[in-house]
């Protein structure tokens, strides 16, 4: 046989290989549909190698330690018995996707800033009937404290249950801060399943349809905790409650909430149905841009930026990184064509002298902001979500 015939065969059987893995994903998108295909042996050139090499974990892990101590530093952030207030932009996704460069780095123990942080979490919920609210009515208006109280359980509950899960114990801090959070779920009404949430107007975290984003957080948190805990038969009903409320409301919410549901429930036993995570899995994957990337300005419907200016229509890290690894927590196969091109967006599009990915606000353009610190939320998520989507893609 001649050399070129052989290689036509051999590329014409690649694709019909990459058809037929395509073809099983989306024909069944569960855990239990088409299983991953085996990593290879360790090869200097195999896909997992080429993407940890193509991007900078160690200026990565730099970026978020010093945006984690400013923040924990700043004043603003600063509240009652010496502690800070967890941010959804900046503190939360330090705390999830930090202890994730441990094993790249060879780092032994937590950072520095990784402790302080689940420190000040812990001392929290320790101190939860005396410590104040993030926010009060009196300081921010109507219903801020409960805003605040609902919001800050359920970080708490995730920020510990993530902490824990590394060493497989529910601790007795943890166990506490997921009893503070049931404690404020809604019982009656509309919102019944869910948590007060923070509004300040501002998406994707603190916007009017944010209570979603924050019950999808709670089940996030409930699912990552050890020990089976989403079984145990004391949350039974408080679990039910949140799967009615986010299967009751899925079908109303953009896009970006509804990839934080699809991560959710790869977590959480039977809160999808496999047609359901199908469904939002086909939805993401059809906002993809032909660069690989998504833009977060496409996933939220038409929200408006509050300073007038039009928003970025351009790929960004917090938009990719969200999707990639919710994508990939859903179960999407490795070799899926569409996630493969989104990993290669997030290995070519770090900043790699900085650390960080850029991510554009969704509210205001950079000029508004208080200082040019503050400016960088987005890419601190951004950072974050690129993280844990590109050490997720080389485990094996």
């Amino acid at each position: 046989m001649k050399p070129a015939t052989a290689q036509r065969i051999f590329a014409i059987a690649a694709c019909l290989i990459a058809g037929i893995i395509a073809v099983c994903w989306h024909t069944e998108t569960s855990a239990a549909g088409c299983k991953e295909p085996k990593a290879s042996a360790t090869h200097a050139d195999s896909p997992e190698t080429k993407i940890a090499s193509s991007w900078n974990q160690k200026a990565a892990a730099a970026y978020l330690d010093q945006r984690a101590s400013w923040w924990m530093d700043w004043p603003k952030s600063a509240r009652d018995h010496e502690t800070f207030c967890v941010s959804c932009h900046t503190a939360v996704p330090y705390a999830l996707s930090r202890p994730a460069l441990r094993k790249p780095l060879a780092e032994s123990a937590p950072s520095a800033n990784e402790r302080r942080l689940l420190d000040n979490v812990t001392k929290r919920v320790r101190l939860w009937k005396e410590v104040a609210p993030f926010y009060s009515d009196a300081d921010r208006g109507v219903y801020k404290t409960v805003e605040s109280r609902g919001t800050e359980s359920v970080l708490n509950a995730l920020i510990l249950a993530s902490n824990d899960a590394q060493n497989g114990q529910l601790s007795a801090d943890t166990r506490a801060a997921l009893d503070n959070m049931w404690a404020e779920q809604q019982t009656t009404g509309n919102k019944k399943g869910s948590w007060s949430w923070l509004r300040f107007a501002n998406e994707p975290w603190e916007a009017d349809d944010s209570d979603f984003y924050g019950a999808t957080l709670a089940a996030v948190a409930v699912g990552t905790a050890p020990g089976n805990y989403q079984a145990g038969p004391e949350i039974q009903n408080n679990l039910k409650m949140l799967r009615e409320y986010l299967n009751r409301e899925s079908a109303a919410q953009t896009t970006v909430n509804r990839v934080v549901l699809l991560w959710a429930s790869a977590k959480v036993a039977g809160l999808l149905e496999p047609q359901q995570q199908k469904a939002i899995v086909d939805e993401v994957l059809g906002k993809q841009q032909p660069d690989g990337g998504w833009s977060l300005s496409s996933l939220v419907g038409s929200w408006k930026r509050n300073d007038g200016t039009p928003q970025e229509a351009k790929s960004d890290g917090y938009a990719t990184g969200l999707i990639t690894f919710a994508l990939q927590q859903a179960g999407i196969p490795r070799d899926n064509p569409q996630e493969k091109l989104a990993l290669a967006w997030l290995a070519a599009n770090q900043n790699k002298t900085e650390g960080f990915w850029l991510s554009y606000s969704l509210n205001k353009n950079v000029e508004p902001h208080m200082t040019p610190s503050t400016a960088l939320f987005m890419n601190d998520a951004a950072t974050a979500y690129a993280v844990l989507a590109l050490t997720e893609s080389t485990r094996h």
